[in-house]
């Protein structure tokens, strides 16, 4: 008796499944398992080539121990046996749907990691348990550390914690796990982070300095005028920057993170800062890139002004907040401004403001 492994096209991947005959009636068992399909434009980067490669021999793999299965008249096999495929495979796969956001594929990317260091054997679906959540969730706050050493921060573990939860969320969608074990464990709260920013007269003493990648300092100030994400800013096609008489300039764009439709209210001096309109599906910055190499030519750039703190693009977003509520927009307007869409993300900045207003006060001492 046959079992066959075949592939079927769902979405922007590819299902692995297998296709076979048990007790007389034909069963297909999908495994949860996903190829990365060839681009309409382009090939498959090596990478990507070997991450298919090392899916389809998993698959393959299943496939010749079902078919022994059937041979030695094992024929009871049930959903049960979709928990013996190995989890930290599962997760890399959905871990490399997120390669276009450099930021979440990372904390993908170091979740995967932590979970190897907690548990360096393969381990299977059938194996995690709300005890091995619960293990996982104490490794994270209490062993884990940074490249450096350090103690992971409440945010890096609240992070990496998230990202095992969908995983495992994920398995029971794909039919594999039955129910999630995570939900019977709490989840890892959420610390306070500290969003770093420039004041109007830091942003004004950079913007005289040159950059050694000028158009890396163009996007970043774009991003201090419209508080654009830099994932927003990368993408930006000419087509998007639009005018009307009675509104003026303004960006119609769908925001990367959220996936929600934005319309974004752009000032004079944050056009005239892209000069010439390019082609419409052109690229706005183009060149634009994520690295380390970029981010340490940004923090050299604000240095050159004289500032010690440490900044990286996102920072212009936070700027940008910052010098709304300071010069006085409302907070829901900013809010709307942000594209956020609970006000309790927004009222963060606001709190930095009353303690920069508390500072400020605390400075003017008498000798009385």
């Amino acid at each position: 008796m046959k079992v066959t492994l075949r592939q079927r096209q769902k979405g922007n991947k590819i299902s692995l499944y297998l296709d076979y005959y048990k007790n007389g009636k034909r069963e297909y068992e999908y495994l949860g398992l996903y190829l990365m399909p060839e681009p309409e434009k382009g090939k498959l980067t090596k990478a990507e080539k070997d991450e298919n490669s090392k899916i389809f021999n998993l698959a393959e793999s299943i496939r010749s121990k079902r078919h022994l299965e059937i041979q030695n008249g094992l024929y009871n096999f049930n959903d049960q046996e979709k928990l013996k495929g190995f989890f930290i495979i599962y997760m890399e796969t959905l871990a490399e749907k997120r390669l276009e956001s450099k930021g979440n594929y990372g904390n993908w990317d170091s979740s995967i990691k932590h979970l190897r260091k907690y548990c360096p054997k393969d381990i299977s679906f059938s194996q995690i348990d709300s005890r091995f959540v619960e293990g996982f969730k104490d490794y994270l706050t209490k062993t884990a550390k940074t490249p450096s050493g350090k103690n992971l921060s409440d945010n890096s573990a609240h992070s990496y914690f998230n990202k095992f939860r969908a995983a495992l969320k994920q398995a029971v969608k794909d039919g594999i796990m039955r129910s999630n074990p995570a939900e019977q464990v709490e989840c890892l709260p959420q610390g306070d982070s500290e969003r770093e920013f420039l004041t109007l007269e830091e942003l004004q003493s950079i913007i005289k300095n040159e950059c050694e990648i000028p158009i890396l300092k163009t996007a970043f100030i774009f991003s201090c005028l419209t508080g654009l994400r830099w994932s927003d800013i990368n993408k930006l096609v000419w087509s998007e920057i639009q005018h009307s008489n009675d509104y003026g300039w303004y960006i119609r764009f769908r925001q990367k993170k959220t996936k929600g439709a934005e319309t974004l209210p752009m000032s004079d001096q944050a056009r005239d800062l892209l000069k010439e309109i390019g082609e419409p599906e052109e690229r706005v910055f183009k060149g634009l890139k994520y690295s380390a190499w970029h981010n340490l030519k940004l923090q050299q750039w604000v240095m050159k002004g004289g500032i010690s703190k440490t900044i990286t693009f996102h920072c212009a977003r936070h700027t940008y907040a910052t010098l709304q509520l300071t010069l006085g927009t409302d907070i829901f307007t900013v809010s709307k401004l942000l594209g956020h869409k609970d006000i309790r993300t927004t009222q963060v900045y606001a709190k930095i403001i009353d303690e920069k207003k508390m500072e400020a006060a605390n400075r003017i001492k008498l000798d009385l």
